[in-house]
Formats: structure tokens, C-alpha cells, sequence
């Protein structure tokens, strides 16, 4: 008569975890703090990185550890300062992706119990890539996906983030299974829930924009033509969310920001085309950032700002900014959606497993 399962692990052996999956979404990055020290640390591991500036080491070094980490951290903090989260001590964008990774943990958790463990990371600065696919491992995850939170590919976000999880597994003796969660241009989901997002804002206004312009981070020309397709990634974006509104293409523009340094970047500028929008008898707009998953200092404080005071100060009458999806359910439930899909096959093997493993 049987008394339960037998287990088929000689005696003495070590313990074995029981196979699940893991998540692990990534975003871009954030200081510690805005003090001139933290801003360098985060500022000199962004700036190095060869995938977002793609200029020979022997001619941006210099640069970078001469004049940029001398005096861009100050500058850079300072804008940080006005968007800071006091109270938990930390930049919004580490709030908002902590909230959404706990948002998608729960659903995934209602839909598969603790098959799937969901975590979240920064490509620069805290918490860092390689320490989160670490706690996976531990956790016993033998398939990791790799979520990138860039709606728009591009080889400076995407790629990077990506890389750095590669280099963590280049050190695992025992690597897990990996996939990479595509970049969501153009996704349904990912429109659908921009749209309804520009509709629920406008509602809420007394009054009606004359444009709404959708602001996506800029890149260096350069990067374009050497074949980053992030520029038609963006456009493609702005004209689905137009489609879907339902409006003329003279309702909803697209531009690019947070432009650095002297070389062309992506055009229009942002700054530029809302001084000359103000010029032309355009009195009232509001501005979405949709290359953005999460609220951060180039939406708070640089569109929010900034761009806010370009507008105004050129003869502008109204200014709304559109908030990032954010947490909002709508997009932790495209978030979700979005991992079911690319764990197809994974969720019932990982589920037999762990019963083989018993």
C-alpha cells in the first residue's frame, strides 16, 4: 500500500528547488540621490556605455570624465530634485516600475498561483540586472523572460538592456533557459490603452486642445542612418494612436526631446516645434510621451517644464501634459497579457516539471 510519492533522489543528495518561471521587467535607470556624487555614479555608467554613445573611447573619455561628470551631474540633479519622490526617497521611475512589476505579479499569481516569479530591474544604477536573474536562479526559475519596458525598439534602450542581462548568464554555470520580450510599437493592447488614456485626460479638461503632440525621447541622426529603425518605431506609434482616436492628421503631431549635445538629432524637436506652434496661433495643446512606459524626469520635469515654459513663453495659452500609462490597469493588464503570450509553452512544461520534481 502506497504512502505517499517516493522520491527518486539518492540519499544525501542536495535539495532541489522546484522549477518556475521567471519575469524580469527592465527599465532604464535612476540615481540614488540627487547629490552631485550620486548623479555622477548613475551619469559616468550611462554615458559609458558604448550602445548609447557611439563615439570611439579615446575621443568620449575625455569628454565624459573631463567636462560632462564635472558639470552635468549638478545640472542633472537639480532637474531630478524637482520630481523626486520624498517620501519613499527615490525617483519616480523607480516607484512606478516597482508598482507595475508588483501589479503584474499579482495577476500572474491569481492566474497560476507561484509558478512565475516576477521581479524588476534598472539597466543603470539600482536595482541593478545581474543581482535580479540571480534571485530567479535561486528561486528555482530554469526559464527567465526578459521584459525591456521600450514600447519603440532601439539598440541605445532595447539592446542595452538585453546585453546586460547576457552578461550576468556569460557568468552562470547552471544558465536558465532565456526569451526577450519584443519591442510593442504597434501592439493593439499598447494603443488601445494610449488612446483610452488621451481620452480619459481631455475629459477631464474644461477646455479643448487645438493639437495634441506625442513626444518621443530623441536619438542622434547618426544612429538612424547607421540603421537603428527607432525613428519609424516612433512615427508608426503616433499614427496608430492618431487612427485610433479618430482624428485628421493636423490633430495629432509627433516630436522628439531630451536632445544632447551639439550633433543632429531626430527632427522635429520637441522644444522647437512648440514655439513655433505657439507662433502660429496654436493657444492650447497638450503633449504624451508614448515612447515612455513610466513618468520620469523627461516627462515630469522636462515636458512638464521645460517644454511647458517653451510653449508659454511663445505666445502659448493652455498646456496639458498626458500621463505615461504608468500602473494604470489598463496597461498592467497589457503588461500581462503581453507575457502570457511570449510564455507559451512555458507555463504547462514549467508545471509538469516541478511535479516530476517532487
Amino acid at each position: 500500500m502506497s504512502t505517499g510519492p517516493v522520491s527518486l533522489r539518492p540519499a544525501g543528495h542536495p535539495p532541489v528547488q522546484k522549477p518556475r518561471i521567471g519575469v524580469l521587467l527592465m527599465n532604464l535607470g535612476t540615481p540614488e540621490g540627487t547629490d552631485y556624487w550620486n548623479m555622477r555614479r548613475y551619469l559616468k555608467e550611462f554615458l559609458s556605455d558604448p550602445r548609447v554613445i557611439e563615439v570611439p573611447k579615446a575621443v568620449w573619455w575625455p569628454v565624459l570624465n573631463g567636462i560632462v561628470l564635472t558639470f552635468r551631474p549638478s545640472k542633472s540633479g537639480h532637474a531630478y530634485k524637482t520630481i523626486w519622490n520624498e517620501e519613499r526617497n527615490e525617483s519616480p521611475l523607480k516607484t512606478v516600475t516597482r508598482a507595475q512589476a508588483e501589479g503584474v505579479a499579482r495577476a500572474l499569481e491569481e492566474r497560476y498561483g507561484a509558478e512565475i516569479v516576477v521581479d524588476w530591474a534598472m539597466r543603470y544604477g539600482h536595482p541593478a540586472v545581474a543581482p535580479a536573474i540571480q534571485r530567479m536562479k535561486d528561486q528555482g526559475c530554469d526559464r527567465i523572460l526578459l521584459f525591456p519596458l521600450y514600447p519603440q525598439y532601439s539598440a541605445t534602450t532595447t539592446a542595452t538592456a538585453n546585453d546586460q542581462a547576457f552578461r550576468k548568464l556569460m557568468k552562470m554555470r547552471w544558465q536558465p533557459a532565456v526569451r526577450t520580450v519584443p519591442a510593442y510599437s504597434d501592439e493593439p493592447g499598447y494603443i488601445d490603452a494610449l488612446a483610452r488614456s488621451v481620452t480619459r485626460h481631455l475629459e477631464g479638461l474644461d477646455w479643448t486642445p487645438d493639437l495634441v503632440l506625442a513626444s518621443f525621447h530623441g536619438l542622434p541622426k547618426l544612429y538612424l542612418d547607421r540603421g537603428d529603425p527607432y525613428h519609424c518605431f516612433c512615427v508608426k506609434t503616433a499614427r496608430l494612436l492618431r487612427e485610433r482616436l479618430g482624428w485628421p492628421e493636423e490633430r495629432l503631431r509627433h516630436s522628439f526631446q531630451s536632445r544632447f549635445g551639439k550633433a543632429e538629432w531626430l527632427k522635429p524637436y520637441t522644444d522647437k516645434t512648440v514655439e513655433e506652434l505657439a507662433r502660429s496661433g496654436v493657444k492650447k495643446i497638450a503633449i504624451i510621451a508614448p515612447g515612455f512606459s513610466a513618468d520620469c524626469v523627461e516627462t515630469l520635469e522636462e515636458i512638464q517644464g521645460q517644454v511647458r515654459d517653451a510653449f508659454m513663453a511663445a505666445g502659448g495659452e493652455k498646456f496639458t501634459y498626458i500621463p505615461c500609462l504608468n500602473d494604470h490597469p489598463d496597461h498592467i493588464a497589457f503588461l500581462t497579457g503581453m507575457v502570457e503570450r511570449e510564455l507559451a509553452g512555458w507555463i504547462g512544461a514549467a508545471r509538469k516539471a516541478a511535479v516530476a520534481a517532487e
